[in-house]
């Protein structure tokens, strides 16, 4: 195993609330009188910042704010968040992997204080060595997250793999210098992901095959 530190990605890559936040972008583009996004076109249209994605799902910001859609959404979401599933063999994943000795974190960019309570609630905080998230609710870049607590933790960026389901975490761990892999699993269409020339994997039962733990 040539890794010492695996970063996860939460949303779309531990949990899945693919269908979650699909329903929940409907139900706020109806709120303000936009067409409904069909679920296989949201796959090509989710990106970050979130901003841009509501644009692109159509929202004009006339009479309303990003802010306030914002708020709504997470309003609705961390509630129902508890409802949804981890993906198929990830606690599988964790429990090899620490036995191995290595190192897990969560980057997400949820806000923090919102992303322990997942955390918690799925009862997978005992596998992490610690849990980064952003101090507000807006979803804006986790990149300068990392890179600080990479200084200040000694973390080699070269012994370190980054797991995510979105073109943004492929674009952190390249900043970051760190190797990636990316989860056709999430918010992301193979086809967008694809774009990065990246190495994707289906189901977390090939991850494990691939860094030949089982």
């Amino acid at each position: 195993m040539k890794y010492k530190n695996i970063v996860f990605d939460f949303n779309g890559t531990i949990i899945n609330d693919v269908d979650l936040c699909i329903n929940l972008l409907n139900e706020m583009l109806v709120m303000k009188n936009h067409q409904e996004v069909r679920r296989e076109d949201y796959f090509d249209i989710f990106t970050f910042p979130i901003i841009e994605y509501y644009k692109k799902a159509g929202f004009d910001f006339v009479g309303y704010t990003f802010e306030e859609l914002a708020t709504y959404f997470i309003n609705k979401y961390q509630t129902a968040s508890y409802e949804v599933n981890l993906y198929d063999n990830v606690i599988d994943l964790f429990r090899l992997l620490r036995n191995k000795g290595i190192n897990l974190y969560i980057l997400s960019a949820s806000q923090k204080e919102n992303l322990m309570k997942q955390v918690i609630h799925f009862n997978i905080d005992k596998y992490f060595n610690d849990v980064l998230g952003i101090d507000n609710i807006y979803a804006k870049s986790k990149l300068d997250i990392a890179k600080a607590y990479f200084i200040e933790h000694d973390i080699n960026s070269k012994d370190t793999l980054f797991i995510g389901d979105t073109l943004h975490d492929y674009e952190v761990s390249k900043e970051l210098g760190c190797d990636c892999i990316l989860m056709s699993l999430g918010h992301q269409s193979k086809k967008v992901l694809s774009k990065s020339n990246n190495m994707i994997l289906d189901s977390y039962k090939e991850l494990i095959d691939y860094l030949c733990l089982d």
